[in-house]
């Protein structure tokens, strides 16, 4: 079939998983209809792209009445009567009617609504799920990096890293992972629980626990004690997101972690005691976005993965400039951090050309929309963030890629057989 014309679009205003206002966007052929929900980051970086807010006193300035309208009446008018299989045409339509760098006109929230449920309602009138309708020929189930020790941004203790996984190994399938990633989780409740007290185990954003802790040993200590517990040390790595942004001054171009202040040179050696202390395979953003230096010397340096996001916000052109500088040898991917649905696959695609790994990833501030398992399928990337095995948001893409793994005869999760690093 080559063309499946848009009959209808409407969007509206909804709530994300932090009761904050985002938007919801139907989109109809008369063959299908679907939705797609746009998710919001805390730990935002600056070269994204420009969610529309309303400001003034409603929801506290972050209602998105403005995105929906220019959805609903700009976009609308737009673009029924367009072939739906043609997304990179519906997305340089948004694009150009924007008519800026960052999407600040109509809204990256308002332009990735359309974006996403569009390539939805392609799949959905074909016949296809998502995954099958971007990559026919996908088969990788990916690992998932669990969010389960909370710091930063996403909680309210001492922590300075923001985020600390576990990445589940050598098993034979995703089912399995899922399992095991769980029960460490839960696992790791009763440590914790032990130790700091009933207020250790209250999660933050991304369903992970925020312990009273301040050093930033301490959660890789718990995660190792709950690992050992229920005998996984050869089925989990350490994954970090140290999101920099959140403790690193612009004036003194130092980063400080609990009383003490770091240089980029020196806070390399932090991560590269960790590193041999831990089996910690992947570390995001571990410097400041503009600090290209330490990026570049890190990922010379350290034989683990290091993971562009705040540098390169999903954008094929700072992705081209950090791979000229060599920084970083993966890619974060958020869709809503570019906003359309053609920028984050040709931002995919650049990554895999020059041999970077991809991670798809969610935020903190996510919906029940699952299109991210999805995406992260049909890249085959191998890799995708999704928070703890806690809270719904979260939970609904680790079941989506349950049952993605069960319904494609030739899926292989990527983390069946995994080599340590040397």
């Amino acid at each position: 079939m080559d063309e499946i014309i848009i009959t209808n679009i409407k969007a509206r205003e909804v709530l994300d998983s932090r009761g904050n206002p985002t938007i919801e966007c139907d989109v109809k052929t008369d063959l299908a209809f679907e939705s797609a929900l746009v998710p919001s980051g805390a730990s935002v970086g600056e070269k994204e792209a420009i969610e529309l807010r309303d400001g003034g006193k409603r929801y506290h300035g972050k209602g998105v009445e403005k995105a929906v309208k220019n959805v609903n009446e700009k976009i609308a008018p737009l673009l029924i009567g367009e072939n739906i299989l043609d997304q990179k045409k519906i997305d340089s339509l948004m694009l150009k009617a924007d008519n800026t760098e960052n999407k600040s006109h109509l809204g990256a929230n308002a332009i990735l609504s359309v974006s996403l449920a569009c390539a939805r309602t392609a799949a959905s009138s074909l016949r296809l799920p998502l995954y099958k309708y971007l990559n026919p020929n996908s088969s990788v189930i990916p690992i998932p990096l669990m969010n389960i020790i909370n710091g930063g941004a996403h909680a309210g203790n001492s922590l300075e890293f923001q985020e600390f996984m576990i990445m589940p190994v050598n098993v034979e399938t995703f089912k399995e992972a899922l399992r095991v990633g769980s029960e460490t989780y839960h696992e790791l409740k009763i440590v914790l629980k032990e130790k700091y007290g009933k207020s250790a185990i209250n999660v933050g954003d991304e369903g992970g626990f925020a312990p009273p802790m301040k050093d930033i040993e301490e959660p890789f200590e718990m995660i190792v004690k709950a690992e050992e517990n229920l005998g996984y040390e050869k089925n989990l790595m350490f994954a970090i997101d140290a999101a920099p942004s959140y403790f690193y001054d612009k004036k003194t171009g130092k980063y400080t972690i609990g009383s003490k202040k770091y240089t980029n040179m020196e806070l390399l050696e932090v991560y590269r005691e960790l590193v041999s202390k831990y089996n910690i395979l992947s570390i995001e953003d571990p410097f400041y976005e503009e600090d290209y230096e330490g990026f570049a010397a890190i990922t010379k340096e350290l034989n683990i993965q290091i993971v562009g996001d705040d540098i390169f916000v999903t954008d094929p052109e700072l992705l081209k400039i950090g791979i000229k500088k060599g920084v970083c040898n993966a890619l974060l991917l958020k869709i809503n951090q570019i906003g359309t649905m053609t920028e984050a696959m040709e931002a995919a695609e650049l990554a895999f050309r020059n041999k970077y790994n991809v991670v798809v990833s969610h935020r903190s501030g996510e919906t029940e929309d699952t299109s991210i398992a999805d995406i992260s399928v049909a890249l085959d990337a191998g890799q995708i963030k999704t928070g703890a095995t806690c809270r719904g948001e979260r939970v609904a893409k680790y079941n989506r890629l349950l049952k993605i793994e069960e319904e494609n005869e030739h899926s292989i999760y990527a983390g069946k057989k995994f080599k340590y690093p040397t």
